[in-house]
Order: structure tokens, then sequence, then C-alpha cells
């Protein structure tokens, strides 16, 4: 018994390691590149927040018209356009910005 987990425990890790290798991370010499990676970063997962909330608005939006439900799909189109704006904030905020 505890010779069959030593072996799954090796193999477990030899599967890890051929899935997930290491990579040489090198740091920025900018500070400045190192803000803006930082940013990109952030706002990448808001992003993925964004996306996952259009889906869901998109899901109750087509559960209210099959339902006949209208409080439903109102929610569903405010979380659709809520889904929208959070999606592209850094697009949003760049052309307030200018930038």
């Amino acid at each position: 018994m505890k010779n069959n987990k030593r072996i799954m425990t090796v193999m477990t890790i030899a599967v890890m390691m051929v899935l997930f290798p290491a990579h040489a991370v090198f740091a920025a010499t900018d500070p400045i590149e190192v803000v803006r990676n930082l940013s990109d970063f952030i706002f990448g997962m808001i992003r993925a927040v964004g996306v996952i909330l259009l889906g869901w608005g998109i899901v109750q939006v087509g559960l209210s018209v099959q339902s006949h439900d209208p409080s439903q799909r109102s929610n569903g189109f405010m979380t659709l356009a809520g889904g929208v704006i959070i999606t592209f904030t850094k697009e949003i905020l760049d052309l307030i910005t200018g930038g």
C-alpha cells in the first residue's frame, strides 16, 4: 500500500513537470513598464468578469423569452448591459481620458 502511494506520487510529479514546465521570468528594468503590466493584468481580470456577466445576461434574456417573464427579461438586459460596460472598461477609460 505504501509502495503504491509512493509510485503515484512520483508519477503525479512527473506528469506535472511535463504539463507545467518552468519558464524563466525576467524583471522589467523600467518601473513604468511594471505598472503598465500590472494595469494590463488587472484590466484582463476585469474583462474576464465582464465576459462572464455578459454570458449570464444572455442566458437570462433567453430564459425570460422562453418563460414570458418581464421582470426576468429586464434583469437579463440590465446584466447584459453591465457585462458590456465591464468588458469594455479599459476602452471606455481610454476614450474618456484621451489616452
